[in-house]
């Protein structure tokens, strides 16, 4: 049933565009493409080895990603050859039956799907998770390749967001370690530490500080934890939930207001209603605010009157130190495929990211805490990246009692400048200017003794894979 509406939806939307524009240019047209389609994935035996017949007598390309899709979403071991067979005869490219390589190459490709292509995969992945098939629809605007969405391993909200979660006053987190890592953020003069042990297992908390509803968005896999302001111009609110989607090793997060598909690492809405700009509407993007990833002491030395989440969030979680991301952060390697790599640096580099007036930049974290104060210009403003403390490392045990150690980043934040240039200050949390004149570091600005404030520029730490992904135009702090 839900198949044939599908195609009564395509069926008609192609025969309106085939009055516009005429006939397809494509070996097969793009009605018995769509029917290809279904074939492939929903019939077994000589139907679907006859429509894998049609596609490479007529070496419709179009079909490379339907077969990608399928290497790792549908094939059982008896029907895999013919369906790398096809593959093959259609890229011209022998990776066999590596998932990976496949995804890593067609991402460096300009190939696009057939007709139809993002509801069948809707209709492919709904096999795992119904709420799949919500995101992925035919007619949806999208700024992104719909063929490089890929499963993350779990379903919808399958990593619980917290949906804003209790906190504790500093007196009252007895639980909480000197050294361990946190996220900390200040808004209205209001702070707030979100422990990485709690984080590493929601990757997503809707909350409100200083009366401002907020997303702390935290992509484990690319390494980046990014607070968005979520309230927009019109008054709309939109609160985010978890897809189970990637795209380019990156969380692709949805709000529930429209079930849209979000860009974590850019805060821009990728496929569905509120995705691009349409109708008039002008594109959304959401404010980045200021974040930094620090120590529980260190936070608790600079804010002594912040909350902090508690353990008790409602989830039955063991809260341990980097589970269940041990193995992936002590690798140098990713778990999903992304494009061919910017080689200026190791793909799981960490570096502080920022982006003033669309010109993006990115600065090797251990650069940043050696050298404590980098004076620079970038998209027009004078900035400075100033780093605090030392290497934040994360010890602790896996599921299976195995000790691990790993390298968390470090504290980093970006001021505007004017002017003045910095070398570090003779006490913690203070820089001196050219003129010998003490600053002090804070969430909301540099400030002098004289009262003088140099505002705080949003910035975060990622890594380097998966900041280049996405600002492929990005410099890079020591290579320019």
């Amino acid at each position: 049933m839900y198949r044939s509406f599908v195609l009564i939806l395509i069926s008609l939307s192609l025969l309106a565009t085939a009055g516009i524009s005429g006939c397809s240019p494509h070996p097969i047209s793009d009605e018995e493409a769509v029917e290809l389609l279904y074939a492939i994935s929903e019939e077994r035996g000589q139907p679907a080895l006859d429509a894998m017949a049609r596609i490479r007598e007529q070496d419709d390309k179009r079909f490379i990603a339907v077969f990608i899709e399928t290497q790792r979403m549908m094939v059982e071991n008896s029907e895999r050859v013919a369906h790398v067979e096809t593959l093959e005869a259609l890229s011209g490219q022998k990776f066999g039956r590596s998932w990976f390589a496949w995804r890593d190459w067609y991402a460096n490709t300009e190939y696009e799907p057939p007709p139809g292509f993002t509801a069948w995969k809707g209709s492919l992945f709904s096999r795992l998770d119904r709420g799949f098939g919500e995101f992925l629809n035919d007619g949806e605007t999208s700024t992104i390749r719909v063929e490089e969405i890929v499963w993350g391993g779990v379903g919808v909200d399958g990593i619980p967001p917290l949906e804003y979660p209790p906190v504790l006053s500093a007196a009252d987190a007895t639980g909480m370690m000197d050294e361990e890592p946190v996220f900390g953020l200040v808004v209205n003069g209001e702070a707030r530490a979100y422990p990485l042990r709690i984080m590493d297992q929601h990757e997503m908390a809707n909350d409100v500080i200083g009366g401002e509803p907020i997303s702390l968005a935290y992509c484990t896999l690319c390494g980046a934890g990014i607070a968005y302001r979520t309230t927009q111009p019109d008054g709309t609110v939109f609160d985010f939930g978890t897809s189970g989607l990637l795209y380019r090793s990156n969380k692709l997060m949805y709000d529930r207001q429209t079930r849209t598909l979000w860009n974590q690492l850019t805060g821009e809405p990728v496929l569905g209603e509120l995705a691009g700009s349409a109708n008039g509407r002008p594109a959304i993007k959401l404010e980045i605010l200021p974040i930094v990833l620090t120590t529980w002491s260190d936070w608790l030395v600079d804010h002594p009157d912040t909350t902090v989440l508690s353990f008790d969030t409602g989830h039955d979680r063991q809260y341990r130190p980097g589970t269940p991301y041990s193995e992936y952060f002590t690798s140098s390697g990713t778990w999903f495929p992304t494009p061919e790599s910017d080689r200026r640096l190791p793909e799981k580099t960490q570096i502080f990211a920022i982006e003033i007036n669309g010109n993006p930049k990115a600065y090797p974290t251990d650069a940043v805490l050696s050298e404590r104060a980098i004076s620079d210009d970038l998209g027009g403003v004078e900035i400075v990246i100033v780093g605090s403390g030392e290497k934040i490392e994360v010890n602790g045990t896996d599921r299976n009692d195995i000790a691990f150690s790993y390298d968390a980043g470090g504290a980093v934040r970006a001021y505007e400048r004017e002017g003045h240039t910095f070398r570090p200050g003779p006490e913690p949390g203070t820089l001196i200017d050219q003129d010998g004149q003490t600053w002090a570091i804070t969430e909301e600005a540099l400030t002098a003794a004289a009262g003088d404030k140099l505002p705080r520029l949003p910035g975060h730490l990622a890594f380097w894979f998966g900041w280049s992904s996405f600002f492929p135009e990005t410099a890079l702090y020591g290579q320019d």
